[in-house]
């Protein structure tokens, strides 16, 4: 059974009006850059590259790569997210097949922000995206560093 229900014509049109401005609103924002924010490109101002070594013992020396200096040695059961972040990284190089040696470049950026980069697979993360307290565990690791370098 079916029904007819009239709608008026004025409504139609509005609505279709309606949906071709939002479409218009949308195509000259994401086009024409109204209403998106850009930083400027931020410039590192200290750099570490770290060659990770696992140890038998369950401890992870972090080296400086460029001059093999020991910048921190990583007991079992601590700085889990330090951890926990080489070894995500660590594990995406294995599964691309890419080589073990390269170093992962740790950054300080003159906006303040830190980054871990594997220079190997060109993964980087931010990691402030994670809290304050876990990018502070890095943060130790610049400052180990200046002392190894």
């Amino acid at each position: 059974m079916a029904h007819d229900i009239p709608v008026p014509r004025p409504l139609l049109r509005n609505a279709g009006l309606l949906v071709a401005f939002s479409l218009a609103a949308v195509a000259i924002g994401r086009f024409g850059g109204v209403g998106i924010t850009q930083m400027p490109p931020a410039l590192a101002v200290q750099v570490l590259d770290l060659a990770v070594e696992d140890r038998p013992d369950g401890r992870v020396d972090l080296r400086n790569a460029a001059n093999g200096r020991l910048v921190a040695e990583v007991q079992p059961g601590e700085d889990g997210f330090l951890r926990a972040t080489l070894r995500v990284m660590a594990q995406g190089r294995l599964r691309e097949g890419l080589s073990r040696n390269p170093p992962f470049r740790l950054t300080r950026w003159d906006n303040g922000t830190l980054t871990l980069d594997d220079v190997a697979s060109g993964r980087r993360i931010n990691l402030e995206a994670f809290g304050l307290d876990n990018a502070v565990a890095f943060a130790r690791l610049l400052e180990q560093g200046r002392g190894a370098s």
